[in-house]
């Protein structure tokens, strides 16, 4: 911490209680009140140095009554309090004092305050403290203190405009170094493995490059974490206008939230309990944990929805750039506090937007209703699931199966790489499979509502059918009742036979028409396949497959 030196006389202040005394040779003449605690003081050294004591000496006029007594002057409403005229009275002594990054702004504050400028004497104190402010705003450390103890100083710093100086000062440095980091690490090593803690601790299996890119450039994360949030805030912004990137900026306020909302670090999901430890057998009508329920920290709920609200609207809206791992805790968290409507469909909006990077476990999205079925927050996997499939519309439809791309390769063809519309698709078929899985054994769950989660993936999504009648198999076992109706198992059947029956013909001539095109792009040549008998039998096809539509 840099500091600064003024004064040369040894220090003749003496503290007794809530009264400071200048032990002089002379007596007091006058009384300094600031709060609860006295200053007794000379008048000339402050007449020399402050134009404001200045006045309200030559204006005191003693009580009316007689009594009499010494000049008493009031400054409750000095910034920085008693501290910080202990500190302006011992300049006016010309008493030794130190000054560094918790001290400058109070200090110059309160020198603002009482007038001590060059017009009184020279070198005075607002001159002091403005040439020592420079030197703490070129370093980054002293730079962040000196924005905290701003807060205390409201809204004198603001009127002097130490509040932005000190803004743009952090924000000029973080750009400065993230913009260097990023040249010399590169796009590649910096982009940290998709597992890696979004509270800045990487996982285990980081890569080293990639941990050292990401050192580089989070540096900065804790130190701004202990601002407040409306100076944390426009920190942010400020950052933005410096065209920061956005990557940086979302991983420094993720670092910022776990710290302010602590139960983001907690997890909410029961993939390790049973359901009946949490009562999810029929009949229930809460399967809330009680631990879910607990109070995420000390500050109040309204605190902490503030909170939560100011940071979901600060998270840059760039795709891909905050990680759906932190934007599902977001919206655990909106959950247990009850947040507005709006603030809970903005989360499920930008978590539907890159769906594919979720992982199973972080979708388990409890149920923290109070009347509530399900152990697991259905509908709003479900809301979640419209909204992916909602950004997929006009990204195109078509597939390319693995199968048959490795028919193309063998046939001398190019590539047959699936399209990049159909990739996340995939990721979330998968995932969906995984999570009917995982639901399935609910026994509050109802037909329908598995039925249309279900049924939301496309048809083309799903290469193979395994996940989904796994799904179905685990549904069915834990609700043995609905093999007992008299028309549920017709209906099943039938549909199955039909559909197996549809998708078989519809695949085999599609195999057809792909095998001649594919032969007719080999510009005449004749190109033999052992085995080729004129359809092409795709793995996971409609031959081994079974139907998805109940």
């Amino acid at each position: 911490m840099v500091t600064m030196k003024l004064g040369s006389k040894p220090d003749i202040f003496v503290l007794e209680g809530l009264t400071w005394r200048c032990m002089t040779e002379l007596e007091s003449d006058v009384v300094v009140e600031v709060g609860d605690m006295s200053f007794y003081l000379h008048k000339f050294p402050l007449l020399s140095r402050s134009g404001v004591l200045q006045r309200l000496i030559s204006e005191y006029q003693p009580p009316s009554d007689g009594g009499g007594g010494m000049c008493t002057l009031q400054l409750d409403d000095i910034p920085g309090g008693a501290k910080a005229f202990e500190l302006a009275a011992r300049f006016c002594y010309d008493v030794k004092i130190e000054l560094n990054a918790l001290n400058v702004v109070c200090l110059r504050c309160a020198a603002e305050y009482l007038g001590m400028t060059d017009d009184y004497a020279e070198g005075n104190l607002i001159a002091q403290a403005e040439s020592f402010l420079a030197d703490v705003l070129a370093n980054w450390k002293d730079s962040v203190r000196a924005l905290e103890t701003c807060e205390g100083v409201l809204p004198a710093a603001e009127d002097l405009h130490i509040v932005p100086r000190c803004i743009t000062a952090l924000a000029s440095k973080a750009c400065a170094s993230d913009a260097a980091a990023w040249s010399t690490h590169g796009a590649k090593n910096a982009s940290v493995d998709g597992d890696a803690l979004w509270n800045g601790i990487g996982s285990g299996d980081t890569p080293r490059g990639a941990a050292a890119a990401a050192s580089a450039m989070d540096w900065w994360y804790e130190d701004v974490s202990l601002l407040s949030l409306p100076m944390f805030k426009r920190l942010i912004q400020a950052m933005e206008a410096k065209s920061m990137r956005a990557e940086s900026i979302a991983g420094a306020i993720m670092f910022y939230a776990g710290r302010l909302l602590p139960g983001l670090n907690r997890s909410a999901s029961f993939s390790n309990v049973s359901f009946a430890d949490y009562g999810g057998g029929a009949g229930s009508r809460s399967a809330t944990p009680r631990s879910a329920t607990a109070s995420l920290s000390g500050t109040s709920d309204g605190d902490q929805r503030y909170f939560l609200e100011e940071i979901i609207a600060l998270l840059p809206t760039k795709k891909g750039v905050t990680s759906t791992k932190f934007l599902l805790g977001l919206l655990r968290t909106a959950m247990l506090l009850h947040a507005s409507p709006l603030c809970r469909e903005n989360l499920e909006r930008r978590i539907g937007a890159q769906l594919e990077d979720a992982s199973l476990e972080d979708l388990l999205v409890p149920n923290l209703g109070y009347t509530v079925d399900t152990l697991y927050d259905i509908d709003c996997v479900q809301r979640i699931l419209d909204y992916f499939m909602s950004s997929m519309d006009g990204l195109g439809t078509g597939y390319t199966s693995p199968a048959l791309a490795e028919e193309g390769s063998q046939l001398g063809l190019p590539h047959a790489a699936t399209p990049p519309a159909v990739a996340p698709i995939a990721m979330v078929a998968k995932l969906m499979d995984g999570y009917l899985a995982e639901v399935a054994p609910d026994t509050n769950l109802k037909l329908p509502k598995f039925q249309a989660l279900a049924a939301v993936v496309p048809d083309y999504a799903r290469t193979v059918d395994d996940g989904i009648y796994r799904a179905m198999d685990i549904y069915l076992k834990s609700h043995p009742w609905l093999s007992e109706s008299e028309r549920l198992p017709l209906r099943v059947v039938v549909q199955v036979l039909f559909f197996e029956q549809l998708r078989l013909r519809t695949s085999i001539a599609g195999w057809f028409f792909v095998s001649d095109n594919a032969a007719t792009a080999t510009d005449g040549a004749h190109l033999h396949h052992p085995g080729n008998a004129g359809a092409i039998v795709p793995k996971g096809s409609a031959v081994v497959d079974r139907t998805r539509t109940w």
